[in-house]
């Protein structure tokens, strides 16, 4: 039995009826949706262990109304995978941006961050910074963006030693579902690290132009007006931001080559975008 029929079979465990539906991925991440029921057969990479900590953090009382409970608090497995199993739910419409939930997004982050760690089992350090390294070292490429994007990454400076808090580790839109209110989705990278990372794919989009600048304010607005931790006491939110936002910037952009090259074409205008905030950063 492949995978995908064992992943079948699992949403049908737990109630799932219907033709199930495959949600393409750009990584070796499975997702199956079948009627109200998403199983997620997760990458070949990530450590068991690590992903049922993760679970049953989010699974506690802490994270309810914050991050989408799993319908199952255990690690199940096929296909030697590490598979969890979750309610469905509505995703943010990509065809509609003016009405993405930017403001409802930070929010959660903003009650994400402030609960206790006493409240959660002892996690792993949060995914964010370990995701811009593996995209960097993915590179296979030596021309002059690659080299570029691993000067850059490079030369960033060290991060300041913070208190850590409660992370998600991989934060955009699409880590956002709609089921009796949005949630916030994906456990992979939930772990113990600096906040504003999660505030760094936005902020580095707003830096390249990507993002309008009233959207950015918005987001950042609702975050500080529900008394998000990430960005201290300062005057100045780049004072937080400005490293996550880079390391960000230089992600994205390794991202971008690798996917060009893997469908054998010139990167886009957005792409461009992200290897000329590279060059910026190079300058300043």
């Amino acid at each position: 039995m492949g995978l995908e029929e064992e992943l079948v079979g699992i949403a049908a465990a737990y109630g799932g009826t219907g033709a199930p539906v495959l949600h393409a991925t750009r990584t070796d991440v499975v997702v199956l949706r079948r009627g109200e029921v998403v199983v997620k057969a997760h990458s070949a990479r990530d450590d068991p262990e690590s992903l049922r900590i993760r679970l049953r953090a989010v699974a506690s009382a802490a994270v309810n109304g914050v991050m989408l409970a799993p319908l199952d608090p255990e690690v199940l497995s096929a296909g030697g995978r590490a598979v969890t199993v979750w309610p469905a739910g509505r995703p943010v419409a990509q065809d509609d941006p003016g009405s993405a939930p930017w403001e409802e997004g930070a929010r959660l982050l903003a009650r994400l961050h402030a609960i206790p760690l006493t409240l959660m089992p002892v996690l792993p350090a949060a995914g964010g910074p370990a995701r811009a390294a593996r995209a960097v070292d993915r590179m296979a490429g030596d021309g002059p963006v690659e080299q570029l994007i691993r000067r850059v990454f490079k030369e960033l400076p060290e991060p300041a030693p913070l208190p850590k808090l409660l992370t998600h580790g991989d934060w955009h839109l699409g880590q956002l579902v709609h089921r009796d209110g949005w949630r916030l989705i994906d456990v992979d990278d939930l772990g113990v690290g600096d906040p504003a990372w999660d505030l760094a794919r936005p902020a580095a989009w707003y830096a390249a132009g990507l993002l309008e600048p009233d959207v950015w304010e918005r987001f950042l607005g609702a975050y500080l007006g529900s008394g998000g931790p990430a960005l201290g006491q300062g005057h100045d939110p780049w004072e937080r931001l400005d490293l996550p936002a880079r390391a960000l910037t230089v992600q994205l952009a390794a991202v971008a080559v690798l996917n060009a090259g893997r469908e054998g074409r010139e990167l886009d205008e957005v792409e461009h975008s992200l290897v000329e905030s590279c060059n910026r950063i190079v300058r300043a």
